[in-house]
């Protein structure tokens, strides 16, 4: 028997979601507000180049990924390619990411270099993560590299991606970034990362034209006002004044909004959900004439930028203009969040020609700024016991983002894996 499910959000969770209950007969009908499927893997045309509005990679282990790419007939799209990691400090490009790269780095004294080494082999080799839940990620690498490497390699990161939350991050999430990265590489010396041939774009196509094609829905500039609950059972959903009518709701919307969509749900619930925090971000895109470095990552410790990092993402995927990401992360209370583009297009103009002083002002073809305001959960320490359970006591009610999947930070491969999971969840049911 089919369900009349709908599906709340067009991101990668949303979607692999879908897919999975169209394999299994139902026909299952997703809500999107924007007006493009995606969430934040979302392309846009970029003055003739269609590109995505925030980056993204892919590395070795994200098994789900590759497994969907092959399901879809789409292995042959995931390129890989030898990629490098730069750090700016003190006015200069150093090489980092690897063990010549940390011996020949100036910043850092030899029993300091080898301390670092020690942390980032074996935290790239450490499998149980759970010990780390409760502990704060500064104070765990501190214990491992000393305060001095840490203010030289970690502070910047910490302090301009997460502000006041800096001294509340879990060491496990800390540790899954760590992991990842270290173990996507051809070897200790070399790292790999893949891109999906024409980016994101061809496998939300590939995942849309496959949901419709079996009887699926995809529904844009549709925001779902509220979520309905009638004696502890999914009633349906408003959505323009109008209701409609489902036997489930599955909720992959950021989980902020949660509160206000499904404002029904027990008080203890939402308090649950509403402690959850945010990061925001407005991420910066630049098409240039030169290429700033040869670094896909260019890590940055420099107190005149507000900036943790720059991406040169045409020095992982090959593209006809050199195209660099630049993120600002920010709380969405932070007075700056609200800045015009420009204020951050300007700032990013500048930080490339102090990089890179053979770039000038006429070098620059474009620039785009795009914003999220809900970016980056929080994870604090202990926050495996905060996200709220999948048993929400509402029978036919499933919600989850990308907190859910901790301490894996937001990514493709684990979104397609946790849509997965939530759309079997159903079928078991």
């Amino acid at each position: 028997m089919t369900k009349k499910i709908a599906v709340l959000g067009a991101g990668p969770m949303g979607l692999a979601a879908a897919y999975e209950l169209v394999k299994n007969g139902h026909k299952p009908i997703i809500f999107e507000a924007d007006d493009r499927v995606g969430g934040m893997t979302a392309c846009f045309n970029f003055s003739g180049t269609e590109i995505e509005r925030f980056y993204h990679f892919h590395c070795t282990g994200d098994s789900e990924l590759i497994s969907l790419l092959d399901e879809l007939q789409l292995s042959s799209e995931m390129k890989w390619r030898e990629t490098k990691m730069g750090f700016w400090y003190e006015d200069e490009i150093h090489e980092w990411g690897n063990p010549i790269a940390l011996l020949k780095f100036r910043g850092l004294g030899f029993f300091d270099k080898l301390r670092y080494g020690i942390f980032a082999f074996f935290s790239s080799k450490r499998k149980n993560w759970k010990s780390l839940d409760k502990l704060d990620a500064k104070s765990w690498i501190k214990k491992w590299v000393g305060t001095e490497v840490f203010n030289i390699t970690w502070r910047s990161l910490f302090e301009l991606k997460f502000y006041h939350y800096s001294s509340n991050i879990s060491a496990a999430w800390i540790w899954a970034r760590i992991r990842r990265l270290g173990t996507s590489r051809f070897n200790i010396f070399k790292e790999k990362l893949g891109y999906i041939e024409g980016g994101s774009k061809t496998l939300l196509n590939a995942l849309t034209n496959s949901i419709t094609s079996l009887g699926g829905q995809i529904r844009l500039n549709s925001p779902v006002s509220k979520v309905l609950i009638e004696n502890e059972k999914i009633l349906g959903i408003e959505i323009e004044s109008e209701v409609e009518f489902f036997d489930t709701v599955i909720s992959t919307v950021p989980t902020p909004f949660v509160s206000k969509l499904i404002p029904d749900l027990s008080k203890k619930i939402i308090k649950q959900f509403s402690a959850i925090n945010n990061i925001g971000v407005i991420c910066v895109i630049i098409k240039i004439k030169k290429s700033v470095s040869s670094n896909f990552w260019l890590n940055i410790n420099d107190p005149d930028m507000d900036i943790p990092g720059l991406v040169e993402y045409s020095n992982l995927m090959p593209m006809n203009e050199n195209i660099v990401y630049v993120p600002f992360y920010l709380p969405g209370e932070h007075p700056k969040f609200s800045d015009p583009d420009e204020i951050f297009i300007t700032k990013v103009k500048k930080y490339i020609m102090k990089i890179n002083k053979s770039i000038n002002e006429e070098d620059f073809i474009d620039a785009k700024a795009s914003r999220y305001r809900f970016a980056q959960p929080i994870c604090e320490p202990g926050f495996l016991e905060k996200i709220p359970s999948l048993d929400l006591g509402v029978k036919g009610l499933l919600v989850a983002d990308t907190c859910y999947y901790y301490p894996e930070d937001r990514g493709i491969s684990e979104s397609v894996n946790f849509g997965k999971s939530l759309a079997k969840k159903i079928l078991h049911d």
